[in-house]
């Protein structure tokens, strides 16, 4: 786990401005956000003025009701001026952070709520958009009793819950900041595509307003939309996941609308099909496709990619290590997480190593691949297969829209590899599954073929667009081949 958090400063503990809001003040009438408006597809731009007012306001509401500094306070928001000004209200205020999607039912929002320990709830979707008290029973962990005796603001987010129960993570929020504080002005415009409760998503905003960077608020991640708003507001950046790459290409956007204002486009959160990242470097010649990489552990962290048609990339990042263990990538990050609050932390090394779970491989130049999540290897008899091995050469066949592959029971190896296929309507299934054999045998050794095809309308994807690795299908019997699941 990471060290303790550092003693407050001097200047934080005698009530000086936090530097994130002077920063904010610094801006003035620079455009910092826009938002579409509930009920139409137009935009309200904010200055960065007008967030630091907004702010204020917040931050003097705390006060009136008299929220203790150190404080945990869930606040239910997606991003916005709104949800901006209150998580830089609770910073200022110093208290811990567990931000929550607007998205989520109320069961997991009272979910969270429990396992952070929450003792306020700010649901900005309510018409008064006041904190409430909420009660509370046991005592404070003493991972966030560690921030608040510093006199430090901390951050409380939550895994996905993509295996097992979601991981409530705690971070001395000050540590985090602190690496945003001397990067540079720029004049970019970024798509804020990852989600608000997402460390992603977070290290776009610390991003934006520490270098001045305009965000463009997307209402809704569907593909068409998000083309829309980059052509509309003429966005430089877009962060995002191979997923929804593909899901851009699927949906023919780069045809519909002008996208060439796209100087870089930055892809993390699972591995990247080597098929599909020709696809986009043959889409998008022009723009830099850049391999990010980053864990609700340890953040995100600076990286160079080999070039913008290979997923190699090695860390740039002054506040990182990194080494290769039995193939699995661990970590150890200045802005590291302090711990989990509901499981155990036996994948933090004593010495303070974070195993990622990730498996690389790593060239003789230095650079790393992600090639997966050592939970969804396929055993073989014994041989290993990643799924996004196998994906990128399905991924090279035109026919293939989309794919997801996976492990499936097997009597005799343990495991067979099994693969869904997408396909564009018109095509003629059995000749496809005859093409994908074909070239599956020319490129892949032969304990790698998908032994049980199966053709479906789309794959799954989480809320953070992220491939769900269909743990279902890995221990049901496969339908039949050429059946076609309807979308849900």
């Amino acid at each position: 786990m990471a060290k303790p958090p550092k003693e407050a400063d001097s200047a934080r503990a005698c009530g000086a401005k936090h530097w994130i809001l002077e920063r904010i003040e610094s801006f003035g009438d620079r455009p910092f956000m826009a938002t579409e408006s509930d009920g139409d597809c137009r935009s309200h731009t904010y200055t960065f003025d007008e967030l630091s007012r907004k702010t204020t306001e917040y931050v003097a509401r705390l006060n009136q009701l008299t929220i203790p500094t150190g404080s945990v306070v869930g606040l239910r928001a997606d991003f916005g001026i709104e949800a901006t000004a209150s998580l830089l209200a609770l910073i200022a205020h110093r208290c811990v952070a567990v931000p929550i999607s607007d998205s989520l039912s109320q069961e997991q929002v009272n979910e969270r709520l429990r396992e952070s320990g929450a003792e306020w709830i700010w649901d900005l979707s309510k018409s008064d958009g006041r904190p409430e008290k909420l009660s509370v029973s046991g005592e404070t962990h003493p991972l966030v009793g560690q921030i608040t005796s510093g006199g430090e603001s901390g951050l409380i987010l939550f895994s996905s819950g993509s295996v097992g129960k979601p991981k409530a993570m705690v971070q001395n929020l000050e540590r985090l900041l602190d690496t945003y504080r001397t990067r540079k002005t720029r004049k970019l415009r970024i798509l804020s595509f990852l989600m608000f409760d997402h460390i992603g998503g977070l290290n776009t905003l610390f991003n934006s307003i520490a270098t001045g960077a305009f965000l463009v608020v997307p209402k809704t991640r569907e593909a068409e939309a998000i083309a829309k708003l980059i052509q509309d507001h003429s966005v430089h950046l877009l962060p995002t996941s191979p997923t929804f790459l593909n899901l851009l290409l699927m949906a023919d956007a780069p045809k519909k609308f002008d996208l060439s204002s796209l100087k870089i486009i930055t892809y993390g959160t699972e591995p990247m099909p080597t098929g599909l990242l020709s696809r986009l470097k043959d889409t998008f010649p022009s723009t830099r496709l850049l391999q990010t990489f980053g864990t609700s552990e340890t953040g995100i962290s600076q990286t160079t990619s080999k070039s913008s048609s290979s997923n190699f990339m090695r860390f740039d990042d002054p506040n990182l290590e990194f080494k290769i263990v039995a193939g699995e990538l661990w970590l150890k990050s200045n802005t590291q997480i302090m711990g989990y609050l509901n499981h155990d932390n036996d994948r933090f090394t004593e010495d303070g190593w974070f195993k990622t779970g990730d498996q690389v491989e790593q060239s003789d130049d230095g650079f790393l691949r992600i090639v997966g999540r050592r939970e969804e290897l396929i055993n073989v008899g014994g041989e290993k297969v990643t799924p996004s091995e196998v994906e990128g050469v399905l991924m090279q066949l035109p026919e293939v829209v989309d794919c997801l592959v996976y492990g499936q029971p097997n009597s005799i190896t343990g495991q067979n590899v099994a693969a869904d296929i997408v396909v564009d309507d018109s095509a003629d299934k059995p000749t496809v599954k005859k093409l994908i054999r074909k070239h599956c045998r020319s490129v892949l050794q032969p304990y790698k073929f998908p032994s049980k095809i199966r053709f479906i309308a789309r794959t799954e994807f989480s809320s953070r667009f992220k491939k769900k690795r269909n743990s279902d299908a890995a221990t049901q019997s496969v339908k039949p081949d050429n059946e076609v699941q309807p979308p849900e």
